[in-house]
């Protein structure tokens, strides 16, 4: 089985095309047959667990979990201009970045399918910081793919655990 650090090779956005093309017809047919909203949320699951285990394999393979460490690893996912990033501020405690253009979104809307394209990609994000360290929080209030003009990532270290050592 391959890691999802061969997997990057191809960049994260062919990656997420490939599988949105092969899942997006299955969750029509299971939605079909058993309810759309229960199989979405079924995916839902499925997806936000499988980014938080990658968080926690990226933080292992990077040997840190640490803010300034994580706004380094973001290459496979911008790679190809897939994202524009707009850095605000990033230090130990936070990691601020605004998304000014999205490719990832422009492919779901292709695809029309925004929905599933909002679990595949927007919705990993908060479970995959998790996994990559449990004492970052993710707060986002916007997404380009949902109409925003820009996606607001807003890293920073629980209120609980600023001034610990990782």
């Amino acid at each position: 089985m391959s890691s999802d650090v061969e997997l990057n090779e191809i960049g994260v956005l062919k990656r997420r095309e490939i599988e949105a093309r092969l899942l997006a017809p299955i969750v029509d047919a299971l939605g079909q047959k058993f309810g759309r909203q229960e199989v979405l949320e079924v995916v839902r699951n499925v997806i936000t667990g499988i980014a938080r285990r990658q968080g926690r394999e990226l933080a292992i393979s990077l040997g840190r979990n640490d803010l300034q460490t994580y706004g380094k690893s973001v290459e496979p996912w911008s790679r190809s201009g897939a994202l524009q990033l707009r850095i605000l501020d990033q230090n130990e405690d936070v990691l601020n970045f605004d998304v000014t253009e999205c490719r990832y979104a422009e492919l779901y809307r292709g695809l029309g399918i925004e929905e599933l394209g909002s679990i595949l990609s927007c919705g990993r994000d908060a479970t995959f910081i998790e996994g990559f360290n449990q004492e970052i929080v993710l707060e986002r209030k916007h997404t380009i793919l949902q109409g925003s003009p820009a996606c607001d990532f807003r890293f920073s270290k629980r209120p609980d655990a600023q001034g610990s050592t990782e």
